[in-house]
């Protein structure tokens, strides 16, 4: 139970570590889940050295916090790439109507041609 304990806390933080680390700096705000990060380890730290009485309660609010923060700092990530992708996918709507308006008029002058005087 203990080393299963300690490699879920340290596998938990590396996730998270990495997943941080690989995205782009923006405006969200990832400090809240370094620290959430940082309690796992901390807890995790004194398991190891024995002291389970601190360690596991420490280490498992480590890990829900890490989970809440991690969900909130998600979302505005998601929130950030929306806003982003924002102007490039009113321009590729604008260019889609604009082709289809197009090719409409296109088979009106077509069928105007061939049925027309």
């Amino acid at each position: 139970m203990k080393y299963t304990t300690i490699t879920f806390a340290i596998l938990a933080s590396l996730v998270l570590l990495a997943s941080t680390a690989s995205t782009p700096s923006s405006a969200a705000d990832d400090t809240k889940v370094k620290a959430a990060t940082n309690q796992v380890d901390s807890g995790a730290k004194k398991i190891g050295s024995g002291n389970l009485g601190e360690g596991v309660p420490e280490t498992a609010k480590g890990i829900g916090k890490t989970v809440e923060e991690g969900a909130k700092y998600t979302g505005e990530k998601f929130k950030e790439a929306g806003k982003a992708a924002e102007p490039e996918a009113n321009r590729t709507g604008r260019s889609i109507r604009d082709g289809a308006v197009s090719f409409g008029n296109s088979v009106k002058n077509f069928f105007t041609r061939l049925f027309g005087s």
